[in-house]
C-alpha cells in the first residue's frame, strides 16, 4: 500500500508539475516591463539637489526627438509615441520636436528656442517656455519641414546650442 501511495504521489507531482509549468509559460495579460538601470545613490542625490536647490541655474535637457505622434492620454501621456523615420520624412508632414527637461522647482525658463534650418537657411524660430513644476517638464513644438532637402532642428538657450537633430525631407 505504501508503495502505491508513493507511486500515486509521484504521478501527481509529475502531472500537476507539468500543469504549473504550462501556466507559467502562458503570457500574462499585463505586458512585462523591461528592467531599468538603477541609478547610483550619488546620481539620485545630485538630481534631488538640483531640483530642490538649483533655482536660477537653468534647465537640463534630458531628451529630444522628432516625432510624428505624442500621446494625449493613457499610460504614455505626453510621451513621443511615434518617432520620425530615420530614413526621412515626407515634405509637409506634421512633425514635432519633443523635449524633456529637468527644471529646478519653481523656476520658469523663457529663453529657449527651437530653430529650424534648411541647409544653412533659417526657416523658422519658435520660443519655448517651460516651468519647474515636477520632475519632468515635457514640451513639444510643431515644426514645418515643407521642402525636400537636408534640415536641422536645433534647441537653443540664448546663443548656446543644447541639441541639434538632422533630418532628411523627401
Amino acid at each position: 500500500m505504501a508503495g502505491n501511495l508513493k507511486k500515486l504521489a509521484m504521478c501527481a507531482v509529475v502531472a500537476f508539475g507539468g500543469v504549473a509549468m504550462a501556466q507559467e509559460a502562458e503570457p500574462s495579460a499585463a505586458p512585462a516591463h523591461e528592467p531599468v538601470k538603477v541609478p547610483s545613490a550619488d546620481a539620485v542625490k545630485t538630481t534631488w539637489e538640483y531640483f530642490y536647490k538649483g533655482q536660477g541655474q537653468g534647465p537640463v535637457l534630458v531628451d529630444a526627438k522628432l516625432c510624428t505622434e505624442v500621446a494625449k492620454d493613457g499610460p504614455n501621456k505626453f510621451e513621443c509615441t511615434v518617432e520620425a523615420s530615420a530614413d526621412g520624412v515626407k515634405a509637409g508632414s506634421n512633425v514635432m520636436l519633443w523635449q524633456s527637461y529637468l527644471v529646478p522647482q519653481g523656476d520658469s525658463i523663457e529663453d529657449l528656442m527651437v530653430q529650424v534650418k534648411q541647409g544653412n537657411v533659417v526657416r523658422e524660430t519658435k520660443d519655448v517656455k517651460i516651468k519647474g513644476e515636477g520632475w519632468r517638464s515635457r514640451q513639444w513644438t510643431g515644426v514645418r519641414l515643407n521642402k525636400a532637402g537636408d534640415w536641422t532642428v536645433t534647441i537653443m538657450r540664448g546663443d548656446q546650442e543644447l541639441k541639434s537633430i538632422k533630418v532628411k525631407v523627401l
